[in-house]
This record gives C-alpha cells, structure tokens and sequence, in this order.
C-alpha cells in the first residue's frame, strides 16, 4: 500500500506534469492524492518544497534509469545506443516524470538541490559526449549542441511515439536510434 507521502507526490507530478506548477494548488493536488489539504503540509513545508521533492525524485529515477547497466566497458557506439533506448524507455514508462522534467529543468523555483542533481544528470551525458569527442567518435562541436541535438530528438520521439503517431517497433527505433547517431557522429 502506497503511503500518503507517496501518494501527494504521484498526484502533484501528474498535476505538474499536465497543468504546470503555477496552474497546481495544492488543494487540487489533495483532491488528487485523496488527502486533506493541511495533510499535505505535514509533509512539505510549502508548494514549492513539493515541487522540489518531487522533481528531485524525477531526475534521480532518470539517472538511474540510464546508469543501469551502462556498458562502460563498451566503446562509444554502444553507450550512445544504449543512452537512447532508455530515454526513450523512460519517457514512454514514465510519461508524467518524462513530460514534468522535460517542462521545468529551468523553473524559477528548483532550490540548489534540486539544480546540483539536475546538473549531475546533465554531467554523466556531457561527460559520454566530451569522451567520444576526446576520441574523435563524436563530433567536435560545443558539448551542449551536441546535447541539444539528441535530447530534442528523444523529447520529439516521445512525444510521437505518446499520441501514436509513430508505431512503436524495433525496426523503427532501431532506424530512428541510427538516425540520432548519425547526427552527432564524425
């Protein structure tokens, strides 16, 4: 069973996620979570540490979400392959989370924990790009138009393969994995 910290925090992502954080009150996300209102703040101090919780949550299921078995013994294709397929996993398993981070990665309100673990996560792939820019495997250009590049093409291809507009198969993403590489490689 699901306890009510949990539950204010999966009701206030999908609010988030659909609504923004300035559109969410909390007693809408009480209503959502089943609890009173004043339960709510017996948790977070305020909207704005909900927020942050729950963001903090996000990034750290994506971060380990990509870390599982990252072949780092592996060369850089590889590791590329495997970034893009659990992105793109993570954002069709986990639409709220993949559609909440995706909108406030640069919102006014995220506290410095909140931005120190966002900027970890930004870290491990800026630190993939410059290591296959180091072994000239990936394209000497600036590190975040790089980044730029692939993490719009994950957002966009979720966001096709969300409303069914793209079928999701292994030969299309297969094809449209290729086609991220191709854009980054030498």
């Amino acid at each position: 069973m699901q306890n009510k910290r949990d539950k204010i925090m999966d009701a206030a992502l999908e609010l988030f996620a659909e609504r923004g954080f300035n559109a969410t009150t909390v007693p809408t996300i009480a209503l959502n979570a089943e609890v009173g209102a004043g339960t709510i703040y017996r948790y977070f101090e305020h909207k704005e540490a909900l927020v942050n919780a729950v963001f903090q949550r996000c990034v750290e299921s994506l971060s380990h979400h990509l870390q599982e078995n990252y072949p780092s013994d592996s060369g850089i294709r590889e590791q590329f392959r495997h970034l893009f397929f659990k992105v793109v996993g993570f954002a069709r398993d986990h639409v709220y989370a993949f559609s909440f981070l995706e909108s406030q990665s640069n919102a006014h309100y995220l506290d410095s924990k909140s931005i120190d673990v966002f900027q970890e996560m930004m870290d491990f792939f800026y630190q993939f790009l410059e290591e296959g820019k180091k072994v000239n495997v990936i394209r000497s250009v600036p590190t975040e138009a790089l980044f730029a590049i692939v993490y719009g093409a994950y957002v966009e291809i979720a966001k096709l393969l969300r409303k069914k507009i793209l079928p999701e198969s292994d030969q299309l993403m297969n094809s449209l994995e290729a086609c991220c590489w191709d854009a980054v490689r030498v």
